[in-house]
């Protein structure tokens, strides 16, 4: 576990954190540089992240995820992250909010790994499932069972609300994050949202702190439960998505 003392020997995230108004914790530079530091001497053996040098890494990995504190209440919130891949963006989430009960998500068995030992490391909470998310949210204790849950999956809206949703509580959240250039998804996605029990609630768009990159949190409300066949397998999501 790495030192938890105050430092400031990290001005990048934390003059990027002041510039998204938010207030970073006593430890959270230390816990971001040996993050950081952690990521660099794994990714060379685990294909983790095409981003690499401390300025991106903060910029497009740290900050990119932190913006999300904008997006909604994570204090004291069960928050899952769907996809976790190296921890973003729910590590850094629980850097900079320690309340969050986190689960990481992720259905790969070296990169759950990964996660366990950066949480070990960093000294932080959190619950791990090495699973794919559309078989783990028929679970019993999976479905509904959060009031967040986060992702920054690649797969499209629609895909991803179907099998996201799934581990929302009625009156959670789900928030996807996006490029700025996503209306159509989130057009297209709209018959997925209503058929999980959710409805649109906003978007929040940021620009990243240290780029010209604005990207968007896009907020889905859960307003009833799910029906109990959502989410189908991947490959039928895949074949006829809704």
């Amino acid at each position: 576990m790495f030192a938890m003392m105050v430092n400031n020997d990290f001005p990048i995230i934390a003059s990027g954190a002041m510039k998204l108004n938010i207030v970073l914790p006593p430890t959270a530079e230390a816990a971001f540089r040996a993050y950081y530091d952690f990521l660099e001497l794994k990714g060379k053996s685990i294909n983790l992240t095409a981003i690499s040098g401390l300025e991106e890494t903060t910029c497009l990995h740290f900050l990119d995820s932190i913006a999300l504190l904008n997006a909604g209440s994570f204090e004291n919130k069960r928050v899952i992250d769907i996809g976790s891949g190296a921890g973003f963006p729910g590590v850094p989430l629980k850097i900079v909010e320690p309340s969050i009960n986190l689960t990481l998500l992720e259905a790969t068995g070296k990169k759950v790994t990964f996660l366990k030992e950066l949480c070990n490391k960093l000294g932080i909470e959190a619950s791990f499932v090495n699973a794919r998310a559309e078989v783990a949210s028929h679970e019993s204790e999976n479905r509904e069972a959060y009031d967040i849950a986060i992702s920054r999956a690649v797969a499209r809206m629609n895909v991803l609300c179907e099998i996201c949703l799934p581990f929302v509580s009625v009156n959670g959240l789900f928030i996807a994050m996006k490029s700025l250039d996503s209306e159509d998804e989130i057009e297209e996605a709209k018959s997925a949202i209503a058929a999980m029990g959710a409805q649109l609630r906003d978007n929040y768009e940021y620009e990243i702190p240290g780029t010209d990159r604005t990207h968007r949190a896009i907020i889905v409300r859960k307003t009833s439960n799910t029906p109990s066949k959502y989410p189908r397998r991947y490959a039928k999501i895949q074949r006829a998505p809704l």
